[in-house]
């Protein structure tokens, strides 16, 4: 099951961008209902997961992943329009990789200097990561949510930070972590983009090609450690 689920996942992520049409804002090239489609299947699967062995970490993965699905839906304009939009994403966003930080703690909470040292390493990267794109890039003067941006890049980056900590013993954990810096990266595109007016053909893709990928990582990464 999931197999087909990760290949379901592919399909509509990779197949939507290989042979989708360039949408009129030359935006992107997977439509949206591939983009939430790719996204709801990534969720299914964290679930499926979940229900196969009933551990705490795979049931805060499917909390993360289900509040991040909220959020796509969210960003894509499919529950609220304007402004609002980009709240409820953000919110949703944040509020799924506090799900993602819950369980990876629960997992091993016993903080050495080393996982210290590789959480205050991702902050001080996310720091300067949200002044070069997203602040340094605004358009006159920064808005509110460019100042939100900044507590919600480091959220995301406590993931990474935590995940690398983990990985410093068990090294299936660095593919986790390469996950959520995929997830961070697409978010200060999107920042940029939402923000700063940043455009270019196929931006929305870039984000989605970042982004999809660090949830399946998220998502499959211990699945994978037991199967292979």
């Amino acid at each position: 099951m999931m197999i087909v689920l990760w290949l379901a996942w592919a399909a509509m992520l990779f197949g939507g961008f290989a042979f989708g049409k360039l949408n009129h804002e030359e935006t992107h090239r997977i439509p949206t209902p591939l983009r939430m489609g790719s996204s709801a299947a990534l969720m299914i699967a964290a679930w499926v997961y979940f229900f196969t062995d009933q551990e705490a970490l795979r049931f805060w993965l499917a909390v993360g992943m289900s509040l991040g699905f909220l959020g796509d839906l969210f960003m894509a304009g499919l529950i609220v329009k304007g402004e609002m939009r980009v709240l409820g994403g953000m919110g949703s966003f944040g509020v799924g990789h506090i799900g993602y930080i819950i369980g990876l703690l629960g997992y091993s909470s016993h903080f050495t200097g080393e996982r210290w040292l590789a959480l205050g390493i991702w902050w001080l990267l996310a720091v300067v990561l949200w002044y070069a794109v997203v602040y340094r890039g605004a358009k006159g003067k920064p808005s509110t949510l460019h100042y939100v941006a900044l507590p919600y890049a480091l959220l995301l980056a406590s993931t990474t930070g935590i995940a690398t900590g983990l990985a410093l013993n068990e090294g299936i954990f660095a593919v986790m972590a390469l996950g959520t810096l995929l997830f961070l990266l697409s978010d200060l595109l999107l920042g940029a983009e939402l923000f700063n007016g940043l455009h270019f053909k196929g931006v929305g893709d870039v984000v989605w090609l970042l982004y999809g990928p660090g949830q399946m990582l998220i998502v499959f990464t211990l699945y994978a450690a037991e199967v292979f």
